[in-house]
């Protein structure tokens, strides 16, 4: 097209400018693209501080309400069940939604729940405000990991995922053991208050910084009967029911169990949570140091330590020092266990990635909360003192399920579909 001709165009189509620039988006700086980015990361810590701060307030909250703090664990299995049975129906309901918008209307869900979760006045309401946490958790999830691509500068796509896979990581090494310090000295109330004023001041940098972006490569309903008919897929998101749950069997009351079983100071208990998150930076290196080498080898060592890590909680609650140890072992085993799944669970779906991850999220909640309801009747029924125990009977069981997994299909594993 020459330059009359394209003059011309302008002054017959009063739409032609939009045409243009819809095709020809207007570039922004590699600075403003990372701030999106950055925006999301801390987003993304955000939601899972938020999931996993109640593991250290548990005996706060129930000492409010006048309960034991099994009783106030349901709310844990009540959190983690609703993400995982609606991440997927979610992520379908609003597959064609314009992006930024969507995560609005998700910040204002979070950020009023959390209001609600301040003011609660009995256990049920607080345990409503949850549920309207965890509906909105569903929803980021399902988008996150996808906007992060889109917003991120040429050629650095891995680099946001990763990005966003650090501010994960550190809601678990300095969001969780934050919260339990704010609970421990202001309430557990200031701490969710807390978690409210950051989520408002991040919706803010969401308005002002991400464009408008329409949905692209939604998932569909026609995706699962065709990951249903992939057996190593399958037997993956199998192993990740039964670890998770082992895992947060006694994961999910370990501030209660370093108090009234190790008899620990409330002091201890959250150091204690700090460095088993901390752990989980080591295990993320671990990883990807030797993830693409030997990753069979790495899942299956990390679940022994897990399986090993369990056994031994009860005999190292006698020392501090034991116990900090074990908690070294545990958190750089578990963080391990669940990158190599995603990376397997990816390979064996590249053809449907946002639905074989939406999947495997609602997955590894619904093992959260089979973990903090086992816990819970564990410390109800028979003591408190076993929930690694019986956690590590579960993970000797998805040891076994793993080597088997590994064995039956090593070629498929190792190259994906």
């Amino acid at each position: 097209m020459t330059d009359s001709q394209y003059a011309s165009c302008r002054k017959v189509s009063p739409v032609f400018l939009t045409l243009v620039s819809a095709m020809n988006p207007t570039p922004v700086s590699r600075k403003t693209a990372w701030l999106r980015v950055v925006t999301l990361a801390v987003a993304a810590f955000i939601f899972n501080t938020t999931e996993f701060v109640p593991v250290g307030l548990l005996s706060d909250i129930a000492a409010s309400f006048s309960m034991s703090t099994a009783q106030v664990g349901l709310m844990l299995t009540i959190y983690a069940w609703v993400v995982g049975l609606m991440s997927l129906p979610f992520m379908l309901m609003t597959s064609q939604m314009e992006r930024r918008g969507l995560l609005v209307k998700i910040f204002i869900l979070f950020i009023a729940s959390h209001a609600l979760s301040v003011v609660a006045w009995n256990f049920w309401i607080l345990v409503l405000s949850r549920i309207g946490i965890a509906l909105a958790h569903a929803v980021f999830w399902s988008i996150t990991a996808s906007l992060a691509i889109r917003l991120a500068p040429a050629g650095k796509k891995a680099q946001a995922l990763s990005l966003l896979a650090t501010g994960t990581a550190l809601a678990m090494v300095l969001g969780l053991p934050l919260g339990r310090v704010i609970g421990q000295y202001l309430g557990w109330r200031t701490t969710f208050m807390v978690i409210g004023i950051v989520a408002t001041m991040t919706l803010i940098c969401v308005i002002k910084l991400l464009p408008k972006l329409p949905s692209e490569h939604s998932g569909s309903l026609k995706s699962i009967p065709i990951l249903m008919k992939r057996p190593a897929l399958l037997c993956l998101y199998a192993l990740t029911v039964v670890v998770v749950t082992a895992h947060y069997t006694a994961y999910s009351y370990i501030e209660p169990f370093i108090q009234s079983v190790a008899l620990m100071s409330q002091g201890f208990a959250t150091m204690l949570l700090l460095v088993l998150g901390a752990a989980g930076i080591i295990g993320s290196v671990l990883f990807s140091m030797l993830g693409n080498k030997h990753p069979a080898t790495l899942i299956i060592g990390a679940i022994v330590l897990l399986t090993l890590s369990l056994v031994l909680l009860l005999p190292a609650a006698s020392s501090p020092m034991w116990i900090a140890l074990l908690c070294v072992v545990w958190g750089i085993a578990i963080m391990t266990i669940g990158l190599g799944m995603q990376v397997k669970v990816l390979a064996m779906a590249p053809d449907a990635t946002d639905v074989a991850m939406s999947l495997y999220s609602g997955i590894f909640n619904i093992g959260i909360g089979a973990g903090a309801l086992l816990g819970n009747q564990v410390s109800i029924h028979l003591s408190m003192a076993n929930i690694g125990y019986i956690g590590a009977v579960l993970a000797l069981a998805s040891l076994m399920w793993c080597i088997f997994i590994f064995r039956r299909y090593a070629e498929i594993l190792a190259k994906g579909y």
